[in-house]
């Protein structure tokens, strides 16, 4: 008999599954929505080794909300699999998925828990009685209507009041969350919570939507906040913002001793593979139709095999230039393991295009 009083959770968040990921592609080149399931799997075959007892997805399971039939079955292979073997997983909808999962049987299955909207399920696992409450993405000002969400939720789980620990789980932003290579901080605005109208009832906060992993315990006055945010992360790198972010997942121990019971938390950040991520600047007066494809082969030789790279031009693009700027010459430049973007100063037909 397991006499542990401990619920160990696995926590993964914005996997975006389908982000370069065509069903039928019209060329054979390397892709990256194949690192994204990789990593989605590598994530959610720590379950047994780690002895999880649940996994919560923190939202954008998918990169957009109407995804191909094939990508939705593949998402939820592996959930299903843990879910049949009595593993349950609690999901988010994110903003990606404008705050709903696609219904098919998967989601229907008796062990995966959809927070479809505001409410609050109640496990027994171990002795320990969890309430996990959470909402699907609010786009429409949560700033304002946080408190409103919350109070949605109390007055349908009154249940949860008996829980020996309480979880908020989301996909939204907290203030002071920070982002990018320039460390961007969230202050302000209707997509922000307020770090004070985190309440008190509430022991831990699991969010999504925040691409790098960080914890959150103080608000930008100093203060403490009433319960820790957890932001795992996206489990692979999303865009060049994010080029210098390690990626990966949390696992979460909460522990519960003495009486009455006090609960502790504990985590671990668990990192997975990602390729390198490489931004270039060209001063497009310097390129002439002759000498163009030399530069920008003598650009990525330098560069591993297998990174992804975007190439950003200043200034005008004369025509001549663009004329040879084609996917499948730039794809003769690099080795067929490389992803390359070219990225203009305005737009036209490549113009910020995985090609």
């Amino acid at each position: 008999m397991d006499c542990r009083r401990s619920i160990r959770i696995l926590f993964l968040a914005d996997t975006h599954l389908g982000f370069d990921y065509p069903i039928r592609p019209r060329i054979q080149r390397r892709r990256r929505g194949h690192d994204f399931f990789a990593n989605y799997q590598q994530a959610l075959s720590a379950v047994s080794a780690e002895r999880i007892d649940f996994v919560i997805h923190g939202g954008d399971v998918f990169f957009r909300s109407k995804v191909p039939q094939a990508i939705v079955v593949r998402a939820f292979e592996p959930l299903i699999e843990l879910a049949d073997g009595g593993i349950p997983v609690y999901i988010v909808p994110g903003n990606h998925e404008r705050s709903k999962i696609p219904e098919s049987l998967f989601s229907l299955h008796n062990n995966i828990y959809i927070f479809d909207r505001p409410t609050t399920f109640c496990p027994e696992i171990n002795g320990i009685r969890i309430g996990l409450s959470g909402f699907p993405y609010v786009r429409d000002n949560i700033r304002k209507n946080f408190p409103r969400v919350l109070h949605t939720i109390r007055e349908h789980a009154a249940s949860a009041e008996q829980s020996d620990i309480r979880v908020l789980c989301m996909h939204q932003i907290v203030e002071g969350a920070r982002i990018g290579v320039y460390d961007y901080v969230f202050r302000s605005g209707g997509e922000v919570i307020r770090s004070a109208d985190i309440p008190g009832d509430i022991d831990l906060v699991l969010s999504g939507h925040i691409h790098r992993y960080q914890i959150l315990r103080s608000g930008l006055d100093g203060k403490n906040l009433n319960a820790p945010v957890f932001y795992p992360g996206s489990i692979d790198r999303t865009s060049f913002a994010e080029r210098n972010e390690v990626k990966g997942y949390l696992i979460l121990e909460i522990s519960m001793s003495g009486n009455p019971r006090r609960s502790t938390v504990s985590h671990q950040f668990i990192p997975l593979p990602t390729r390198p991520m490489v931004s270039f600047d060209i001063d497009a007066g310097m390129l002439t139709p002759e000498n163009a494809l030399a530069m920008l082969g003598d650009l990525l030789k330098g560069q591993n095999p297998d990174s992804v790279v975007r190439i950003s031009f200043r200034g005008s693009v004369p025509d001549g230039v663009r004329a040879r700027l084609t996917a499948q010459n730039i794809r003769d430049l690099s080795p067929s393991s490389m992803n390359v973007t070219l990225s203009f100063p305005e737009r036209f037909a490549h113009s910020d295009g995985m090609l």
